[in-house]
């Protein structure tokens, strides 16, 4: 087959799922909730892209936020949308699920005239199909009739240009009609009318996958052999029944005397925390192998191993695994049966389906809060001025950013609520304290709980928690701010968020070239692996090798480095910023009071306009910006003057 750049369409169902948070509670009382991209065929998907497959969903969301959300998570985890069609006339899907127990798995279908399920054959680009090497199509968008027309157009087009037709089963009874509204957790009631309906599809399929249940309902028969023979009376397809923690059996020719006979795949044991999407990640493991043409073994290998993951964590396409923490798992296994608790597939989890960041990262740090106090105070302005210049820190960066990616702010909440709608609103990336404003040993700024604070914090909004930390504090010191860190670390994980964690060595200590890497080892020692570190200025380039070679050996997967200012004189950070080029960890730098404290205080005591502070700030940043990619010393000239 030429021209093809896909290794698979998957056609059908595109929803948002709202997970309750509160696992053993009934759907009823549930106060909170997570948002995933869900539905079979969109979970598939995101899946086999995280495996490494070039991917591409067919479907229709709707005109809306929650459409959107689909196609930017889409793109986010590298699947083609070309094939996703937006439906100004109706909403986009929802799904809203629970964990009542082991068993018991709520879930309700909010399907009424929704954009998915209106899809057609009009929908189906025969130029999409010909790029691909197989379509997966599913069971519930045989349910009616458009979307059937529209699932048998692709079939035939991608077997016209040498294709292949995987058929996922994914039976939902309610979905066609069986079942109430509220039923959505039932997995299996008989029909004939279903099963004959399925049976024509049969036929045309190259690999079909289902659980028993749903090979019952295909193959017209609740004993499993039975039914997986009527399918092979019809169908030359390969037959893979999923078996749950038993793993799975694959059928490629005639049917054995036994299901023991057929290819194995034994599953892992692992704890069940909730089988909801488990499916979906076994399809995507499968694929991962099958369209690559690996041994039928291994398919099942990767295969059940996504089902555990998935099984093992809460939510659906958010928690299959991408290829480099399959492989991890596959080679080292896990101490844990309940894989969510195992520390390093979290976080090869967390880095590999984090969001892309461009650098460098060149950002006007303006999370001030006490400078800015002593700033008003020494002039004899109001505190209540100083969240409207904290707005005008925030058009300084935007003027100079003009879009541009990489740029940003650090602004805090305290007088910078305003300055961070700004900020997102300008697209600039955004880091935001949670540290009590000079705290030693660190306290947080927001008492009680941090993750109770944190869940009201959008989760574009890098965490930076600032430590005063030193080689030469006491033990009892260095235990305590270590275990304020890893808290604000675990409430970052849970809640989604990047941490940025800034450490400041030279204010209770002296600097040498090993300082602020021995600080790192032993940080990362005691379990943090923060996205970013924030780091003051190094004017020796060996310590900025040491830096990076504690980062490169610990945690490779780290974004990077920036630069602190502490106020320090422009010639200063320049010297910084050349010595910083001794290692690519560096990826840029967070200048502040050198920029705004001047400007500030001319602007507080009412001796400018707020053009004149907004156009020396941008004059002053950029200034650095031009500093941090020339590494020349005559572009930071005019930037104290």
């Amino acid at each position: 087959m030429r021209g093809q750049d896909l290794d698979i369409v998957a056609i059908g169902r595109s929803s948002v799922d709202l997970y309750g948070q509160q696992i053993g509670g009934r759907l009823e009382d549930m106060a909170s909730f997570s948002k995933a991209v869900g539905g079979c065929p969109a979970n598939i998907a995101i899946g086999t892209a995280r495996l490494g497959l070039k991917s591409a969903l067919i479907t229709r969301v709707g005109h809306e936020h929650f459409g959107r959300f689909i196609t930017e998570q889409l793109q986010r985890e590298g699947v083609c949308i070309d094939g996703v069609r937006i439906d100004r006339d109706r909403f986009t899907a929802l799904a809203i699920l629970g964990v009542r127990d082991r068993e018991n798995f709520p879930l309700l279908f909010y399907r009424t005239d929704c954009a998915d399920a209106a899809l057609d054959e009009g929908d189906i680009d025969p130029a999409l199909i010909a790029r691909t090497r197989a379509v997966v199509v599913t069971g519930t968008h045989f349910s009616r009739p458009a979307s059937a027309k529209a699932q048998r157009k692709a079939m035939d087009l991608v077997h016209e240009h040498g294709g292949k037709v995987v058929f996922d089963v994914d039976y939902r009874p309610n979905l066609w009609g069986l079942a109430g509204i509220g039923d959505g957790e039932s997995r299996y009631v008989r029909s004939d009318s279903v099963t004959a309906h399925l049976k024509e599809i049969l036929p045309h399929c190259d690999l079909i996958v289902g659980t028993e249940e749903e090979l019952h309902i295909a193959g017209g028969s609740e004993d499993t052999l039975e039914a997986i023979r009527a399918i092979r009376a019809v169908s030359k397809a390969t037959i893979v029944c999923k078996r749950g923690p038993m793993g799975c059996v694959v059928f490629e020719g005639a049917i054995p005397p036994s299901l023991e006979d057929g290819i194995s795949g034994p599953g892992f044991p692992v704890e069940v925390y909730n089988t909801l999407g488990a499916g979906d990640a076994f399809m995507s493991g499968f694929l991962r192998g099958w369209v690559r043409g690996e041994k039928i073994a291994e398919c099942c290998r990767f295969a059940n191993a996504c089902g555990a993951f998935a099984v093992s964590r809460l939510l659906c396409s958010s928690e299959i695994p991408t290829w480099e923490e399959l492989s991890y798992f596959l080679a080292k296994g896990s101490s844990e049966r309940a894989l969510r608790h195992d520390g390093a597939l979290n976080h090869l989890h967390w880095v590999t389906t984090r969001r892309q960041q461009a650098t460098p990262i060149m950002a006007l740090a303006c999370d001030h809060r006490l400078q800015l106090e002593e700033i008003a105070t020494s002039v004899g302005a109001s505190f209540d001025r100083i969240p409207a210049f904290k707005k005008l820190a925030v058009q300084a960066a935007r003027s100079v950013a003009q879009g541009r990616p990489g740029f940003g702010v650090f602004m805090d909440g305290r007088y910078g609520q305003e300055a961070l709608f700004d900020a997102s609103h300008a697209g600039l990336w955004t880091a935001r304290p949670i540290e009590k404003t000079g705290s030693r040993p660190l306290d947080f700024e927001s008492g009680g709980s941090l993750g109770a604070h944190l869940v009201e914090w959008p989760s574009e909004q890098v965490i930076k928690c600032l430590c005063f930390y030193h080689p030469d504090d006491s033990e009892e010191l260095k235990a305590r701010q270590e275990r304020e860190l890893i808290r604000a670390q675990d409430a970052c994980r849970k809640l989604g968020k990047e941490i940025l964690i800034e450490i400041i060595a030279g204010k209770n200590g002296a600097l040498s070239s090993n300082t602020v890497s021995s600080i790192l080892s032993r940080l990362y020692d005691v379990g943090l692996r923060p996205d970013w570190w924030k780091l003051e200025g190094q004017r020796d380039p060996k310590a900025w090798e040491n830096i990076g070679a504690v980062i490169e050996a610990r945690d490779p997967h780290c974004r990077g480095v920036v630069i602190l200012g502490l106020d320090a004189p422009a010639e200063e950070l320049m010297e910084a910023f050349r010595a910083s080029a001794a290692t690519p960890w560096v990826k840029g730098f967070a200048i502040g009071r050198t920029i705004f404290a001047q400007p500030a205080r001319d602007w507080l005591a009412g001796k400018t306009t707020d053009e004149q502070a907004v156009a020396e700030m941008a004059r002053r940043f950029s200034a650095f910006v031009e500093a941090w990619t020339s590494r020349d010393q005559s572009a930071l000239s005019g930037a104290n003057a």
